[in-house]
């Protein structure tokens, strides 16, 4: 990792210091993903059977899982697995269902009922990654929203292992949240095929999860296109610790390591105003490297990471808020005390004891967060997400008396008389 002190950057260092690794290829993504997305609209199945040939290795058969498969899968999952799974299901469940936000009706004027009301999205598609491992957590993650606000349709893309195969843990977790269609897709691919829809896999009307620079390259691309809606750009992981100097080393070292070892072009950030402790967290980086089976993966990431020194922690929550992480860990002596600091993060964890792997599987909050900087503008997964708002309007006569004299001044100074005359006409007949 590299070593910096914020005040000694110029202004173009700060910034080449918070830049993402996605973003220095972003332009080549691009070209590869639409030429995936034109490919699957093209080609259908054919197109999707071929793209995984050439990426993944497999020519599966079937596209879909079958229910022999998920019936495998529940023998193949072990019992502590399962029984794990099904508790984060019950904290998750907990969480997201006190965050559900209901209806409303209220009488703005005497005669005028307005409305809010709720429904769920008809058909979602979910993604979830499997890579260099694959994510059964994610599938809880985004089941158990879906399920909560009640979508009528639930499809989940997640790639073939080599053998065809989908991971049994993912099949088991999408179950258990009630998700019964899953197809063996991955990549930019499998996003083009949710959006558009092909013989198999139906259209939907609005796709979530995380995945590496391709997949979020897609989502945006086919939200672009008005294709379909997408929950947020939800790329390669990240994760900014702010630390004092009473900080465990220990600790924030494995929590850097716990996102680096993600992807490649993940990356991380240690910015702490005490550089004994950078240089503690440093050394115990390399002592639990050489302990990890993905360090190869986590030295890659690490190697666009940093370990920045600044001169009081308002600097470094400055400099967060400016980063706007998709994971902000405040390993700080008082770290409610600091709360109110935070202007952006997809999700904050307080404390020595508060890893941020706890959020990623099994504390209650969802995992599926805004990375690239959408945090600045873009909240995490939740049932909300699921959801549409509706707004509804009633006036009765005495309502239209009582507010229409408002609209008519309004429409008349915008120019657009046949709004004006949409209102008239109905005041003139309740004289």
């Amino acid at each position: 990792m590299n070593r910096l002190q914020w005040n000694q950057l110029d202004p173009r260092a700060q910034a080449l210091a918070l830049t993402r690794p996605v973003q220095t290829v972003a332009a080549q993504t691009r070209e590869t993903v639409a030429a995936l997305i034109a490919q699957v609209r093209a080609g259908g199945d054919a197109a999707l059977r071929e793209i995984t040939r050439r990426f993944d290795g497999v020519s599966p058969p079937a596209l879909e899982v079958s229910e022999a498969e998920f019936a495998a899968a529940v023998l193949a999952v072990p019992a502590a697995l399962r029984a794990a799974m099904e508790q984060a299901i019950g904290r998750i469940d907990a969480y997201h269902r006190a965050g559900i936000s209901e209806g409303y009706s209220i009488e703005t004027a005497p005669g005028v009922v307005c409305e809010k009301i709720v429904r769920p999205i008809g058909r979602v598609g979910l993604y979830v990654p499997a890579g260099s491992a694959p994510l059964p957590s994610t599938a809880l993650m985004l089941g158990v929203p879906a399920r909560l606000a009640g979508c009528r349709e639930v499809v989940l893309c997640t790639p073939p292992r080599k053998d065809g195969s989908v991971d049994p843990a993912v099949l088991v977790a999408a179950r258990l949240t009630g998700i019964s269609r899953v197809f063996r897709l991955g990549g930019a691919q499998a996003i083009a095929a949710m959006a558009y829809g092909t013989e198999s896999v139906p259209a939907c009307d609005k796709l979530f999860g995380p995945g590496n620079s391709f997949v979020t390259e897609a989502k945006q691309q086919v939200a672009q296109d008005g294709a379909v809606a997408i929950d947020m750009p939800a790329g390669p992981s990240e994760v900014l610790v702010i630390a004092d100097a009473g900080a465990n080393a220990a600790f924030v070292a494995a929590d850097l390591l716990s996102q680096a070892e993600h992807g490649p072009d993940s990356q991380v950030l240690l910015l702490s105003d005490d550089a004994a402790l950078i240089a503690a967290v440093e050394i115990e980086i390399e002592r639990q490297l050489a302990t990890l089976p993905r360090a190869a993966i986590a030295r890659q990431a690490l190697s666009a990471s940093r370990l920045i020194l600044v001169d009081n922690l308002a600097q470094a929550f400055a400099i967060s808020n400016r980063y706007a992480p998709e994971h902000l860990i405040l390993a700080l002596r008082e770290p409610r005390h600091w709360l109110p600091q935070v202007e952006a993060a997809g999700s904050v964890f307080l404390g020595d004891y508060t890893p941020e792997a706890l959020g990623d599987y099994c504390s209650g909050t969802n995992h599926v967060l805004p990375t690239a900087g959408a945090a600045r503008a873009y909240s995490g997964v939740s049932v909300a997400s699921f959801q549409n708002r509706i707004s509804v309007q009633a006036a009765s006569r005495a309502g239209i008396a009582a507010i229409g004299g408002c609209a008519l001044v309004l429409a008349r100074a915008e120019g657009l008389d046949a709004h004006a005359n949409a209102v008239a006409l109905r005041m003139e007949a309740c004289q």
